[in-house]
């Protein structure tokens, strides 16, 4: 997944920016890595950060497959935040990868946030959380978040457990500029690692597929979504309007039927769904070719899993 998504203005954003960082004498960058079980909320996070939507948001867990990196430069300050899947404890091939990335960002990041869902009462440590055998190199701050759903007798609880922990909502922005001031003053100090008008270290394909992925979770029962795959066969930019041939993978011809429906008519409704978020995304009319086809268990087989950009090393195959 190669290449840099690059927008020279941003996009009118649905989310309201936090404010200014602290200003410092020297220019501070690095990585921000934000984890979390899956449902904390890292997703609305990293798209509320940024100011435009990056991570696809689903209330269906684990709908973060791979780190997803959104860049946000304001002032002297340059956060790569790193969004990662959810810390599970892992069952098939797929889920193993999806670890191995978020504890690899873990190992890259300059800041962790370990953002938890303030709704589940005391979180656990971030190593028990992520099983880790020692803590972090790089300094952490846990987030609680979801705090607009708390009553004040459990924000007082959750203030005397963990009585360092900033709280946030990610939803609709509260404790965000402290959260994020907070992060700044932990990075080390150093150039700017991107233009300041990047916002994304990843390429529109990957931002397509993610989006015609969000919008078959966002309308297809339990079963099905999490066998789905989304892969840009073609992407012709030139044309106007742009094309797109996608392909939705599934495991079985069962799921395969359930995605296209009777007649055809959920999978044209996922397309139109899918077309005008690409379409707002790139701000572009789209022509978007939508297929389905079965890969037999491909979240259980490391070759199958590569062709979608999830890679094993060899000892956790």
């Amino acid at each position: 997944r190669s290449g840099v998504f690059l927008l020279g203005t941003r996009a009118a954003s649905p989310f309201p920016q936090p404010t200014p960082l602290l200003r410092f004498l020297m220019p501070k960058a690095g990585i921000v890595t934000v984890v979390g079980k899956p449902n904390a909320g890292k997703s609305t996070l990293l798209n509320r950060i940024i100011g435009q939507k990056l991570s696809i948001v689903s209330a269906k867990p684990q709908s973060t497959r791979d780190r997803i990196v959104g860049i946000r430069t304001e002032g002297d300050v340059q956060m790569i935040i790193h969004d990662t899947p959810g810390l599970l404890n892992p069952k098939y091939a797929l889920q193993r990868a999806m670890r191995a990335t978020a504890l690899q960002a873990l190992d890259d990041a300059d800041v962790i946030i370990y953002l938890v869902d303030a709704t589940e009462g005391t979180p656990d440590s971030l190593e028990a959380a992520a099983g880790l055998e020692r803590a972090p190199r790089a300094p952490v701050i846990v987030a609680l978040n979801k705090v607009d759903r708390l009553s004040n007798a459990d924000r007082a609880r959750l203030a005397a457990a963990v009585p360092a922990a900033p709280f946030v909502s990610a939803s609709n922005g509260d404790g965000i500029p402290e959260l994020l001031a907070s992060a700044a003053e932990r990075l080390p100090e150093s150039p700017f690692l991107y233009p300041e008008d990047e916002i994304s270290t990843q390429n529109l394909r990957f931002f397509v597929a993610e989006l015609v992925r969000e919008t078959a979770l966002e309308q297809l029962s339990d079963e099905v979504p999490y066998s789905i795959a989304c892969e840009i066969e073609e992407f012709r930019e030139e044309k106007s309007p742009v094309y797109i041939r996608a392909v939705l993978h599934v495991e079985r011809d069962s799921q395969k039927r359930i995605l296209i429906g009777a007649k055809g008519q959920k999978i044209r409704s996922i397309g139109q769904a899918a077309r005008a978020k690409v379409e707002s995304f790139l701000a572009q009319n789209v022509y978007l070719d939508l297929w389905v086809k079965v890969l037999p268990n491909w979240r259980k087989n490391a070759h199958a899993m590569a062709r979608f950009g999830y890679r094993l090393k060899e000892e956790q195959r």
